[in-house]
């Protein structure tokens, strides 16, 4: 089965849908009586406090839910960003948490960051619980997931098998999603924006049950929503390796997938 393009009108649809999805995942979980793990990006972000509101006012408890977030900025001697530091991703996602109930939080236990001095601890988390039932997540400028960049260089280039098999790592981020990111997240601030960071692979990303991806940044993700449609397989654009995947979705709001619509 192909993966799937699933279109909404604006950007605050795209929110509000992946935030339902998530509500109604971890409902289902509940009511068969199982556990849920997922991995969970930062970024988008805007998804959160519209889960949190839904999970207060429905009740949903996270305490069956495993969760790993997608990735996590290091400085530039490669160490995990302080967690006072306004870019840190396991930051926001204790903000997250803090938006929840008390009663309807995940313990300390139930989830994990990636960490570069413990690089098979997400691999270790999910092996632990019985791997993972949905992978969440945005999509890069390259069509990556998480910062599973296209792996090219002048010293060379990863076969696809190589690519495909790549498990958490320390990757330096390549110079557009560095400026990008710096625009989005610091506003043009570049002289001390993080250049490395330590994220899952597209081993753990492929072998997920599920995999749902969320696209609200425009004119940007116009070439890789296309290359998701209509392109070959390629680590050019590692999105490209899903649209096989027995259980793909893309949602996006019509400005950013502007070209695929154009083409029909």
């Amino acid at each position: 089965m192909r993966a799937q393009l699933v279109l909404v009108p604006e950007p605050q649809d795209v929110y509000a849908s992946f935030a339902r999805e998530i509500a109604d995942e971890i409902k289902r979980a509940a009511h068969e009586d199982r556990d849920l793990k997922l991995i969970l990006p930062i970024g988008p972000v805007a998804q959160y406090p519209l889960l949190a509101a839904i999970c207060n006012a429905e009740r949903i408890s996270f305490q069956h839910v495993y969760i790993s977030l997608m990735d996590e900025y290091l400085d530039w001697q490669g160490r995990p960003l302080s967690i006072t530091h306004p870019l840190s991703f396991k930051a926001a996602f204790i903000s997250f948490i803090n938006l929840l109930d008390a009663e309807l939080r995940p313990n300390e236990s139930q989830w994990v960051v990636p960490d570069p001095f413990d690089i098979d601890r997400i691999e270790n988390f999910f092996s632990k619980h019985g791997g993972v039932d949905v992978c969440y997540g945005g999509v890069g400028v390259h069509g990556h997931i998480a910062f599973n960049e296209p792996p090219m260089s002048r010293y060379g280039e990863l076969s696809m098998e190589e690519f495909t098999a790549s498990r958490t790592r320390v990757v330096q981020l390549a110079p557009e999603t560095f400026v990008i990111n710096a625009l989005r997240s610091a506003g043009g601030r570049f002289h001390d924006f993080p250049t490395l960071a330590v994220t899952i692979g597209m081993d753990l990303i492929l072998s997920s049950k599920k995999v749902r991806l969320y696209c609200d940044g425009g004119t940007r993700q116009n070439e890789v929503i296309y290359q998701f449609v209509r392109g070959t397989q390629t680590v050019k654009y590692p999105i490209t390796l899903l649209q096989e995947h027995p259980d793909t979705i893309l949602l996006a709001d019509e400005i950013s997938a502007a070209k695929v619509l154009n083409a029909d």
